[in-house]
């Protein structure tokens, strides 16, 4: 390999600052309280009752300290709150994997005050007007006299919709575990939206669900808002907050570049690893994201992974050490469950990360004469920061209020 690509002559890069709105929850407690304490939520949680507490597995920014005033305050209430994983498949569709998932969090029993119950296994509730099944983690249903539902509201990797990322889809999905989750996809992306909402609507009536919490993050993913639903309104109210937690996500303010490196993917950072809404790929023809890049190199996967490299199919070129950390069990219970085989296609393996983008600079078409554009991330959550090629930058630059660079 080195002498195929001992001809490619990789640019300089330089330091650039994207800039994006920062909405900030500076005190987090305080917000909390101030939500779990308004009149449309009164009585919700009663004294005696015990609280399921949902915990999801995605790397949400403050989780652990969010879970833990959620679990004061209902112990305040003089409830006794405990703590499910609400995440589908994740985790290889196992109690131990998802429980090793939210301790990578940082959500541990000590972290959060409240013990932690994992099951894979399920209660029917009802069944959707599509005919689909609808299932609830055993221990929310059998077990608990109120579900407390804990997410993030964002948008969705691989399907567009009033309801994405947020707390319908783990009412669905991760309450629903991995049989939730397989029902669910059994149809495939195009209405999983509708299909979402369906199930989530039935969930909702059947099961005692009642209250929501629903954290928005800003483009540096930080929280940006907190609000507290009851259970009857959240698929009223879910929509609008999707809106918003949209109009805040970050981007990559260049129009296009030849190769995108990104230096790390995993399932803490997005469920496709790289978050197909920032790199403008995906493997699924139905999302129709524009064009950033000809090739995407990715160097590394996330030890919070686990080994899950799913979402790996969007890259083009990834490195020996990346490959090497891949759990294909784990990989693929995600594409079992989707049945989206592409997500996990194997990339060209390169054994170092200079070969690697050698090798996607090599693959190119087209090259202007100033060589190739490169623009690298870390991930396709933190892009306050990012590196491109001076090519690039001597184009952009001036353009472009919301991007500065001091070059070195």
């Amino acid at each position: 390999m080195e002498k195929l690509l001992e001809d490619i002559r990789l640019p300089r890069m330089v330091p650039v600052r994207q800039t994006f709105p920062r909405e900030l929850v500076e005190d987090i407690p305080a917000a909390i309280r101030a939500e779990l304490s308004k009149d449309s939520l009164a009585g919700a949680i009663r004294p005696g009752q015990r609280v399921a507490v949902t915990a999801g597995s995605r790397g949400i920014a403050n989780i652990p300290l969010i879970l833990r005033e959620i679990v004061s305050w209902v112990k305040g209430q003089g409830a006794h709150p405990f703590l499910i994983p609400a995440m589908g498949s994740h985790g290889g569709a196992t109690a131990a994997g998802q429980l090793e998932i939210l301790a990578d969090l940082g959500i541990t029993p000590e972290a959060v005050g409240a013990p932690i119950r994992a099951t894979m296994d399920v209660v029917r509730v009802g069944t959707s007007p599509g005919g689909h099944p609808v299932c609830i983690d055993r221990f929310a249903q059998e077990e608990a006299d109120a579900i407390l539902l804990v997410g993030r509201v964002k948008p969705h990797t691989s399907f567009r919709g009033p309801y994405e990322s947020g707390l319908a889809k783990m009412v669905a999905i991760g309450l629903g575990k991995q049989v939730g989750a397989d029902i669910c996809h059994s149809g495939g992306m195009e209405d999983m939206s509708a299909r979402i909402g369906e199930m989530a609507r039935v969930a909702l009536a059947s099961a005692p669900i009642v209250l929501g919490v629903a954290v928005l993050e800003n483009a540096y993913d930080e929280t940006m808002g907190i609000v507290a639903l009851p259970g009857s309104s959240i698929l009223e109210e879910e929509p609008a907050l999707l809106e918003l937690a949209r109009a805040n996500m970050p981007s990559i303010l260049f129009p296009s570049c030849d190769v995108l490196v990104v230096e790390e993917m995993g399932k803490n950072i997005s469920g496709t690893g790289m978050d197909p809404n920032i790199i403008r790929r995906h493997y699924m023809g139905n999302m129709v994201l524009g064009s950033l890049a000809q090739r995407i190199v990715v160097l590394s996967l996330t030890r919070e992974s686990h080994g899950n490299a799913n979402g790996m199919g969007n890259a083009d070129v990834c490195t020996r050490a990346f490959l090497d950390r891949i759990d294909f069990q784990s990989t693929y219970a995600n594409p079992l469950t989707s049945r989206v085989p592409a997500s996990v296609k194997i990339p060209m393996v390169m054994e170092t990360e200079e070969l690697a983008i050698k090798a996607a600079v090599k693959t190119c078409w087209n090259l202007g004469p100033g060589g190739a554009r490169i623009i690298r991330i870390r991930n396709t959550l933190q892009l306050g920061e990012i590196l491109v090629s001076e090519n690039m930058a001597d184009a952009h630059l001036g353009s472009d209020p919301k991007c500065t660079s001091e070059r070195p």
